[in-house]
């Protein structure tokens, strides 16, 4: 009996790419990404449901599940032209954050040290401590720089009592000295927190956040221009940290918090293919992504369309050739 594919489960990959065994590095050292799931919301403030996220990340999609994806734009395949595997979730409990934690920064810690970039599929955003510290272990403590889209900064202190959560996982990283605050650049911000006596802490940390307000004076590509090219000074790469409420809960109502007012899925989507193609991605993740508040999974898709363009991305930077934004698809004139 032909079975009918990995579309509907129940073992399914990412849109069907190779699985690995992350008790088995033999079955991923070879890979040029490891797509691995993080299930948690255990730190989530408002609404929760994040943990499903890898699950409707990975499916969400509308062609076969047949591992393999061209890119219109980019004239790649990113789960072609690269070596991607997925190596399933990592057991993560939501009672108890600080053993979930632990646990998945092992795991991208030993990712990592193959050589491989980790894509990390989320869950809440207290994940990306785990995620850039794994990285940074493996790749340089400090030497790794963050890229961050969000509505929020992710920089509180103590929230509910505890130092974990979906709230604080940016200011974690800087405490530890896995990432550099002058080397953190956060993309997308709005709304009414975090307070002065936060927004203090990180100018004394040397942060650079770009609120909306100045995103839509200066110009949405000035501003990526400015981050791209500042993002490589005295490190050695960067890790892609996506919060899909950037994006305007029109675009992407299935999150934990939303925000009114964010960048549009266009944007976001030019945006990560750009960075994917102009500097080296040491590990991604693309976090929030809630979907029992989703509406006819338009957030999964929007999820599962940042990770073609990161891998898009990076497969174009593999192959070496030059990509002009500007190049048509089809041109029966010429």
């Amino acid at each position: 009996m032909t079975r009918y594919g990995h579309q509907y489960g129940p073992d399914y990959t990412f849109l069907g790419v190779p699985a690995a065994d992350l008790d088995d590095p033999s079955t991923y050292k070879d890979a040029d990404v490891v797509i691995v799931g993080a299930p948690f919301d255990g730190g989530a403030s408002y609404r929760s449901g994040a943990r499903f996220g890898p699950q409707a990340i990975r499916a969400a999609c509308y062609l076969g599940h047949d591992g393999s994806r061209p890119s219109l734009a980019m004239r790649v395949d990113g789960l072609q032209d690269l070596t991607v595997v997925d190596v399933g979730d990592v057991e993560m409990y939501s009672g108890d954050a600080q053993r979930s934690c632990a646990d998945l920064e092992k795991v991208i810690e030993q990712i990592s040290t193959t050589g491989a970039a980790p894509l990390v599929l989320g869950g809440d955003h207290t994940i990306t401590w785990p995620d850039v510290t794994g990285v940074a272990r493996a790749r340089g403590w400090g030497k790794v720089s963050v890229i961050h889209f969000d509505a929020h900064a992710d920089t509180g202190d103590i929230e509910f009592g505890s130092l974990v959560g979906h709230g604080q996982p940016m200011r974690r990283l800087i405490e530890s000295g896995a990432a550099r605050g002058d080397k953190f650049f956060q993309i997308g911000l709005r709304g009414y927190w975090p307070p002065p006596d936060i927004l203090e802490w990180m100018t004394e940390q040397k942060m650079r956040s770009y609120e909306m307000t100045e995103i839509v004076a200066r110009g949405f590509d000035v501003v990526m221009d400015e981050v791209i090219d500042a993002s490589m000074d005295e490190c050695d790469g960067v890790f892609l940290s996506v919060d899909i409420d950037v994006v305007d809960p029109g675009s992407a109502p299935g999150t934990g918090t939303p925000e009114p007012g964010g960048l549009t899925s266009r944007q976001l989507l030019d945006a990560v293919r750009d960075i994917a193609y102009r500097v080296p991605l040491l590990g991604i993740d693309v976090v929030e992504v809630s979907p029992p508040y989703d509406h006819a999974d338009i957030t999964a898709l929007l999820g599962n369309r940042v990770v073609l363009e990161a891998l898009s991305g990076m497969a174009k930077r593999k192959s070496g050739e030059p990509w002009d934004k500007s190049q048509p698809l089809l041109d029966g004139r010429s």
